[in-house]
């Protein structure tokens, strides 16, 4: 009598979703993906990213800048609008501190300066799956929800709520505020607090830093003055009045 054997479950492929009207980089980049084993979805536009996006998901998103219609910029805002956990990695020739720093605000995980390495820009892919696999996999804190004065959160729901008013914030800023109230008056760098919520092989500079700090404190409004800025050091989130 012969026994079926079962096969083992297969891995999960990431999907990784490239939004580039560049022929050539779409080719260099199929080359180099390809070989990493991801499953690649190559569009030449933001609307056609978003319609696949919606279609069929992605583990991780490449976009550019300069395409035709609808920018980058606008196709970003619209992918944090409907999605906000996908990592998203900026990759343009747009170089300038105004076009980083609007990138990071608008809610990009990364930012990549043409011309780059292919090998490079994988590596940072893999790190985004990778932080992004290792938050999707933490189990919640022993104590998951969290109030000071007019602020909560809830971990388990993931909101943040404002004299009873749901806020909308990106998975990044999430994250910090998150880290911020489980740790109240515990003062950060710049460095150890990105560490404690992307992981040490994180890029990241001071000034992108300061970017997401000032847009979470935006969203909070007046609550925003509990995070405070410690010159020379990082951040706190203060408790006391």
């Amino acid at each position: 009598m012969s026994t079926e054997r079962k096969n083992p479950e297969r891995k999960k492929t990431d999907r990784i979703l490239i939004i580039e009207d560049d022929p050539e980089i779409q080719e260099m980049l199929k080359f180099a993906f390809t070989r990493e084993g991801w499953t690649l979805i190559q569009v030449t536009s933001g609307e056609d990213g978003l319609e696949q996006l919606r279609k069929e998901g992605a583990d991780c998103i490449i976009l550019d800048i300069m395409l035709p219609g609808m920018d980058g910029f606008k196709t970003l805002k619209k992918i944090r609008e409907e999605n906000s956990s996908v990592p998203l990695i900026m990759c343009t020739a747009l170089g300038e501190e105004t076009d980083i720093v609007t990138g990071l605000e608008l809610g990009a995980d990364d930012y990549v300066v043409k011309p780059y390495s292919p090998r490079v820009l994988a590596a940072r892919v893999r790190a985004a799956l990778r932080r992004n696999e290792s938050a999707a996999n933490k189990t919640a804190p022993a104590k998951s929800f969290f109030q000071y004065g007019k602020l909560s959160m809830d971990m388990e729901r993931h909101s943040v709520l404002l004299d009873g008013t749901a806020l909308d914030l990106f998975a990044t800023e999430f994250a910090i505020l998150a880290h911020f109230m489980s740790h109240p008056d515990i003062v950060f760098s710049r460095q150890k607090l990105i560490s404690a919520i992307r992981g040490d092989d994180y890029p990241v500079t001071d000034r992108s830093v300061d970017v997401q700090i000032a847009g979470l404190r935006k969203k909070l409004g007046e609550a925003g003055e509990m995070i405070e800025t410690i010159r020379g050091v990082g951040y706190r989130f203060r408790t006391d009045p």
